[in-house]
Order: C-alpha cells, then sequence, then structure tokens
C-alpha cells in the first residue's frame, strides 16, 4: 500500500473479490496487536464482509454505504468483476466540484453578462 500510495486494497482469489485490507485493518490487527508483517497472513486481517456497488449507484448511494459501515474505501462490481474503486476522497472531491459548478450556474444566471 505504501508502495503505490494508497489506503486499501482488493483481495481477488480466483478473480473473485474475497476481502478488502486497508491501513486500518493493518494498524488494528497487526501494531497494536504486536504482530509482525512478515508471519502474520492476510487472510487472516483482511475485512470479509465486502460492502460493493454497481457502477450505476449514484454519489448519494456510494455516500450512505460509505457511511453506515464506516469504510474509506467501495468496490465498483459487475457481474463478479471488480471495476474499481471508490474512496472517500474521491467523493468528497466529486461533491465540492459539484457544488462549484451549481453555485457557477447560479451566479451566471442571476448576473449574466458579468
Amino acid at each position: 500500500m505504501d508502495k503505490f500510495k494508497v489506503g486499501a486494497l482488493m483481495v481477488i482469489e480466483s478473480r473473485k473479490l474475497v476481502g478488502i485490507i486497508s491501513e486500518r485493518d493493518y494498524t488494528r490487527k497487526v501494531v497494536l496487536k504486536e504482530r509482525t508483517s512478515k508471519t502474520t497472513k492476510v487472510s487472516e486481517i483482511m475485512c470479509h464482509k465486502i460492502a460493493q456497488v454497481e457502477p450505476e449507484a449514484g454519489i448519494e448511494k456510494c455516500m450512505e454505504i460509505m457511511g453506515k459501515r464506516r469504510i474509506r474505501h467501495l468496490p465498483v462490481v459487475e457481474k463478479g468483476k471488480v471495476l474499481g474503486v471508490i474512496s472517500s476522497t474521491d467523493l468528497l472531491l466529486l461533491t465540492v466540484s459539484e457544488k462549484d459548478h451549481i453555485i457557477d450556474q447560479l451566479e451566471r444566471y442571476i448576473a449574466p453578462g458579468f
């Protein structure tokens, strides 16, 4: 994760998503329990209950799932295949961008020609 500057990795076995391991998992289940990285298997610390969405899911749905599950990474899966991962940062940046666009449109509507 450090090498690629990501906060989570999808664990895929036989082309099927079987888990997610995050920095939080590593910290809580390895570091805080004084285990070692070399002797701890990913399968021992990964999250097996995987929240996921289909590509058609909207921002609101993703935010709802991530908020309720208290997760920062949400796999996008279609027909059992992982297409990508949405992070809480992705959603934040997209939401801010959408709000900026709406503000810009309203300013243009209210004061045309300026």
